[in-house]
């Protein structure tokens, strides 16, 4: 069976996309296909008495959405809002979100064999809860953490499925 591909683990078609994005100095990836678009930064309108990591709410075409900035929600210092700071539109089950990240670098495709488990361990990779690392994506040099997004967007502590009704 011959494929033409781009790069050669993707041969067979088992490969998965993500989304490579920053936080800091980490580089993490999301399943591609929750993310709806990527807009740049824009002012956003507070929520009073919503939680810190929530950054507020801003008006995408006719839909409120609630937009989470993940370098609070990890706990990875005071974000810094400037050109390079982009909003990621995920559409998770149907619910729409922002999602603020230092930058976004590129797509990248991973073969099962190039995704690792996460280590069982309490260092800077897991400053959020570990359940919601898939792995880490390791591509020549570069390590991804791998985030599941679902679940942690539709998890209790983010409290976007209720709280926040549009």
């Amino acid at each position: 069976m011959s494929m033409t591909s781009h790069s050669p683990q993707a041969a067979e078609g088992d490969g998965s996309e993500f989304l490579a994005f920053t936080l800091g100095s980490e580089e993490y990836g999301i399943d591609i296909h929750k993310v709806q678009e990527i807009r740049g930064y824009e002012a956003v309108t507070r929520i009073a008495n919503a939680p810190d990591f929530i950054k507020g709410v801003i008006n995408l075409r006719g839909i409120i959405i609630p937009v989470v900035d993940m370098r609070i929600k990890f706990k990875l210092g005071q974000p810094v809002y400037d050109q390079f700071t982009v909003v990621i539109i995920l559409n998770i089950n149907g619910r729409v979100m922002g999602m603020v990240v230092d930058s976004v670098s590129d797509v990248t495709t991973l073969a099962a064999e190039q995704i690792r488990p996460a280590p069982e361990m309490g260092s800077g990779v897991a400053s959020f809860n570990s359940e919601f690392l898939m792995g880490l994506g390791i591509v020549d040099e570069r390590m991804l953490i791998l985030i599941d997004i679902d679940r942690l967007m539709s998890s209790a502590e983010m409290g976007l499925t209720e709280k926040i009704a549009a």
